[in-house]
C-alpha cells in the first residue's frame, strides 16, 4: 500500500511564501534594515493590504510589533508579482516608521514617496503614470526593469509562488458587504457612515479661511493603506 503524499500544512504554505518575500525583500530593497512584523491575512473593502504600527503586543513580554497585512479578496485578478508589490509598498511603510518621519494615520507623504520611488515601485493615486504620489489613498505601479522588478525576478526563479486566495462572494454577500462603511476622520476621529466608495470630509475640521480639508478615512483603511 503506498503511502498518502505528505504535503505542507495548508496555514504554514501560505504564510511561510508571505515570510520568504518579506525577509527576502528586506534583504535586496532595504539592506536588511526593516525589523520583523506579523503578517496577516484582512479582508478590508477598498484596499489591497495595510501597515498598523505596534498592532501587536507580546503575551510572554513587553515587545510590541506592527502589523503589515493582505487582503486575499483581490489576489484573484493579480499576479504574483503585482501580490507581492503590495508587500513591498507596505514595507515602504515599515521603513518610514522605523528609519525616517512616520506621517499621521493614513497617509502616504513624500518621505514615504520618495523610499517607493527607490525600491522600483512608482506611488499614483490612479495606478497609472500621472497620479499624484501622496495623499489618503495611493496606490503604486511597477516600473519596469525597476529595482522591485529585478528583486522579485530573482524571488520567483527561487521557486516562491502563492497558494491561497479568496474563493468568490455571491451576488448577495457582495451586496451586503459593500451597503455600508464606516468613515473616521484621522484627526478628531468623528465617525460617518456611507458606501465604501465615498469620499467625505470631516465638517468638524473644515477650516474655512485656510481651506484645510481633511478626509475621512475609511475604517478597512485606517491605517497606512494602499487603495485598491
Amino acid at each position: 500500500m503506498k503511502k498518502p503524499i505528505k504535503a505542507e500544512p495548508i496555514t504554514q504554505a501560505q504564510y511561510r511564501a508571505f515570510q520568504d518575500a518579506y525577509d527576502f525583500f528586506n534583504r535586496e530593497l532595504f539592506s536588511g534594515t526593516l525589523p520583523h512584523v506579523l503578517v496577516t491575512l484582512q479582508r478590508h473593502a477598498n484596499t489591497r493590504g495595510y501597515f498598523s504600527a505596534d498592532r501587536f503586543t507580546g503575551r510572554t513580554d513587553d515587545s510590541a510589533v506592527h502589523e503589515l497585512a493582505m487582503n486575499p479578496d483581490i489576489f484573484a485578478w493579480r499576479s504574483d508579482a503585482e501580490i507581492l508589490s503590495t508587500l513591498a509598498h507596505e514595507m515602504a511603510h515599515v521603513w518610514q516608521q522605523t528609519h525616517g518621519r512616520p506621517p499621521r494615520r493614513a497617509y502616504h507623504d513624500r518621505e514615504w514617496a520618495a523610499k517607493m520611488r527607490e525600491i522600483g515601485l512608482q506611488p499614483s493615486t490612479t495606478g497609472e503614470p500621472g497620479g499624484k504620489e501622496t495623499g489618503q489613498k495611493v496606490t503604486h505601479f511597477i516600473v519596469k526593469g525597476g529595482p522591485y522588478a529585478k528583486a522579485y525576478a530573482k524571488l520567483k526563479s527561487t521557486g516562491l509562488v502563492l497558494h491561497w486566495q479568496s474563493a468568490p462572494h455571491s451576488k448577495e454577500a457582495k451586496a451586503k458587504k459593500n451597503s455600508k462603511t464606516k468613515f473616521t476622520c484621522p484627526d478628531c476621529e468623528q465617525n460617518a457612515w456611507a458606501k465604501p466608495e465615498a469620499e467625505l470630509i470631516c465638517g468638524a475640521c473644515y477650516d474655512e479661511e485656510e481651506g484645510n480639508l481633511v478626509l475621512m478615512v475609511a475604517e478597512e483603511q485606517d491605517e497606512q493603506a494602499e487603495a485598491a
